[in-house]
């Protein structure tokens, strides 16, 4: 049976008009941090939190909160996917994601599943805040740099996006491919993702084949240059 965890009882974290916030994030610690960040807040209060996907519809089904942040990485499915899956049934509700995986990456990713805002979890202390207010007033939030290059690639349509093969890849295949490039072995990288290590296998293979790479010799290389080409 899953556990839903609402906090509502808690005066301190339910005060009267206050937004109500759902975290989605696997680690217990950085939930909590984050709760604390948003209660800084008295607009905001976090009424429940999921460590996992399923988990985490079933609590805001209950819940029906105003805003809900999800992270990428997540047991189960993709954090992307998550969204999607949120926003078929609760077509209204913003989403905010905070992910360990660089916003050059995923950003234009999250948008297009429909997210209404993209921060990087090691600058979320000084951000988040400010993105939920931005998103409460109907704005989309980005960091000002990657807010250009959305921007730009949003000009571009389908021409650029056609231009870069890694735009093949799914997001699963990027997250792989992303820490393959940061020298992460295959073990961890499942770790990571929560993946058996068999299943990052496989995506490593689809990568090969969609890059038109020869071996796993070459993805490593392809994904070194890449890292190193976007400065991640």
């Amino acid at each position: 049976m899953k556990r839903v965890r609402s906090i509502n009882k808690n005066p301190r974290c339910d005060p009267p008009n206050a937004k109500r916030i759902v975290i989605v994030d696997d680690h217990p610690l950085f939930r909590k941090g984050l709760e604390q960040l948003i209660h800084s807040d008295g607009r905001f209060a976090v009424c429940g939190e999921a460590g996992n996907a399923a988990e985490s519809m079933d609590v805001i089904r209950k819940l029906k909160p105003d805003l809900v942040s999800v992270d990428l990485s997540l047991p189960g499915a993709n954090g992307i996917e998550l969204i999607k899956n949120i926003l078929a049934e609760f077509p209204k509700l913003p989403i905010l994601v905070l992910s360990m995986h660089d916003e050059s990456l995923y950003a234009l990713r999250a948008l297009r599943a429909g997210a209404k805002g993209y921060v990087m979890k090691h600058e979320a202390m000084a951000n988040v805040v400010q993105a939920i207010h931005e998103i409460f007033s109907g704005r989309p939030y980005l960091s000002p740099g990657i807010a250009a290059q959305v921007i730009t690639k949003f000009a571009h349509g389908a021409s650029e996006d056609e231009a870069d093969p890694v735009n093949r890849l799914s997001d699963r295949e990027l997250e792989v491919l992303e820490l393959i490039g940061k020298g992460t072995e295959v073990r961890e990288i499942g770790k990571l993702l929560h993946l058996s290590p068999k299943t990052v296998e496989t995506h490593r293979a689809h990568i090969k084949e969609k890059l038109q790479l020869k071996n796993a010799r070459e993805v490593a290389r392809f994904a070194v240059q890449w890292v190193s080409a976007r400065g991640i």
